[in-house]
């Protein structure tokens, strides 16, 4: 009987060890699976670390570029803006019997022009100088000091298409011109036209002018219309000869925006031009290429005769001849002048200024031009000039001569 317990306590004590075993087992499962989860919790924050570290050393995400057609405007829209301008530094000195002067003036012009489109632009200048001078940008140094004058001296808007060329506002002269019936600080103001065509060898130019001079609100207004015809040709292969006819109708109906210095030269009577300006204008070229292509021959005859004077004095004439060029860095030019100018014969408003007399003078003039360098010139001028006509001499010695010496010094961009 002692046997039975003994195999009842063998028994149970067997069947203990394989459940303590498989609880062993169990155990060691649960903890390499906490183990496992530690490691991936783990791995789960190294992962989130190394993303953050790459967001803040990743470079910037490069901006995308414009569209094509945007950055195609962009390029257009600077080839169409024209910029350029000068400014000129003078010197002068004048000998008159009985008193001597001398002056430094200053020239400054800037001007941009906008093409809209294939035919359509627009354009202004901006220049020193009197606002209601309209043949000078000059301005005296001196006054203590005093800042210089500047203006609005263009503002226009042109169409081009083929050899047509219309222009509307203030704008550039279009007349093939000298200083003797045109200064060339003149802008008109109107509307203009041109059209050339070349004709296979020579040129031929057709240009007209509509000039507004001065506007009234109850006399008639003053204006002005204008036409030039000018042939062009070779006569051989180094000479080359030129011909232009104008024609200016002037109708002086208001002179109210007038001063001292338009009607300078003049002949008044009763606050009013005493002549009408009928002007009948001839200008010939003559160009030869000369001993070298720096060294051109130029020949130009200019003569101007007043059909509405009232006086004797309606003609006007021009001879000048040049050597030599001013286009490149050593150039150099010289040039001799002669004029005649009757006190009538043109209209002095609009003339040049190179001296004090704008109408009744004999004129010699002579100039050196030099081009030092890119965009630098220098120019020495001297004029020798008197009346022409003792009977409009004024205050000055009818057979006295004046002299007038320029030294200019200007850079253009």
């Amino acid at each position: 009987m002692r046997m039975r317990p003994l195999c009842l306590v063998a028994t149970a004590l067997g069947c203990a060890v394989p459940a303590l075993a498989e609880d062993d087992r169990v155990g060691a499962l649960e903890r390499q699976l906490a183990d496992q989860q530690a490691r991936i919790r783990k791995l789960e924050a190294l992962v989130a670390e190394q993303s953050e570290r790459l967001k803040q050393t990743a470079p910037p995400v490069p901006t995308p570029a414009p569209p094509l057609a945007a950055s195609h405007a962009a390029r257009k829209a600077d080839a169409n803006l024209d910029v350029g301008g000068d400014m000129r530094v003078r010197q002068e000195w004048n000998a008159v019997p009985g008193r001597d002067r001398s002056r430094t003036a200053i020239r400054a012009r800037l001007r941009a022009s906008y093409a809209i489109s294939n035919h359509l632009s627009v354009g202004t200048q901006i220049a020193t100088g009197d606002p209601d001078d309209p043949n000078s940008a000059d301005v005296t140094v001196g006054s203590f000091v005093d800042d210089l004058a500047v203006s609005l001296d263009q503002a226009w808007i042109r169409y081009t298409r083929g050899g047509l060329t219309a222009y509307a506002g203030k704008f550039p002269q279009i007349f093939q011109r000298t200083d003797m019936l045109w200064d060339g600080d003149v802008s008109p103001q109107g509307v203009a036209v041109a059209y050339g065509a070349d004709l296979g060898g020579p040129r031929i130019d057709a240009r007209g002018l509509y000039f507004v001079i001065d506007e009234a609100a109850v006399a008639r207004d003053s204006d002005m219309i204008g036409g030039q015809l000018a042939l062009s040709a070779p006569l051989a292969p180094d000479i080359k000869a030129g011909l232009a006819g104008s024609y200016y109708h002037y109708r002086l109906g208001s002179v109210a925006g007038a001063d001292a210095g338009d009607f300078r030269g003049n002949l008044i009577s009763g606050g009013r031009y005493l002549s009408d300006f009928h002007l009948v204008e001839g200008i010939a070229t003559l160009g030869w290429t000369g001993p070298s292509p720096r060294w051109p021959i130029g020949f130009t005859a200019d003569y101007v005769r007043n059909l509405g004077a009232a006086v004797s004095g309606d003609t006007a004439f021009n001879l000048e001849l040049t050597a030599g060029r001013i286009s490149t860095p050593g150039d150099w030019r010289i040039a001799y002048h002669y004029s005649e100018v009757e006190v009538d014969s043109v209209l002095a408003a609009f003339s040049h200024d190179n001296i004090d007399l704008s109408t009744n003078y004999r004129l010699h003039g002579l100039g050196l031009s030099h081009v030092p360098a890119p965009h630098l010139q220098v120019d020495l001028l001297w004029y020798h000039y008197r009346p022409l006509d003792p009977l409009y001499a004024g205050g000055l010695s009818p057979t006295a001569w004046l002299d007038r010496i320029r030294l200019a010094f200007m850079v253009s961009f």
